[in-house]
């Protein structure tokens, strides 16, 4: 089984096939990074994509196409993208193993970079 650096719940997927299929112009995909904000240090970034960016590393899952920036990857790696929806809002949401915090308003995060060792492991089965 490969490896993926992101995977998507059967509600993103389904969500960001919606999206697109409700564009205005032709969208092929969804890229994910980071980007220094809030008070925490970090918030995830979702841009939809006409044509991939050279560089980045791509995972198909339940029919999405997904890029992922490439200084991203080091604190994507075995995320899941999620949709949920409550009374109160509704967004995608990202369960990270290397989030190490959050600030109190859910703004922004707080990130490490993958333990390289461990997945590796995880992979071998050891």
């Amino acid at each position: 089984m490969a490896f993926k650096i992101m995977s998507l719940t059967d509600a993103a997927a389904e969500r960001i096939n919606e999206i697109m299929e409700d564009s205005d112009k032709p969208v092929m995909g969804v890229r994910v990074g980071v980007k220094n904000a809030g008070c925490a240090g970090m918030a995830y970034t979702l841009d939809y994509v006409t044509e991939p960016v050279a560089g980045d590393d791509h995972v198909s899952d339940k029919g999405v196409e997904v890029y992922i920036e490439p200084k991203a990857t080091m604190f994507l790696l075995g995320t899941v993208m999620d949709f949920e929806e409550s009374k109160m809002s509704a967004g995608f949401t990202f369960k990270n193993p290397n989030q190490t915090g959050e600030c109190g308003c859910g703004e922004s995060v707080q990130l490490k970079p993958a333990d390289l060792k461990a997945i590796a492991e995880a992979r071998a089965g050891v």
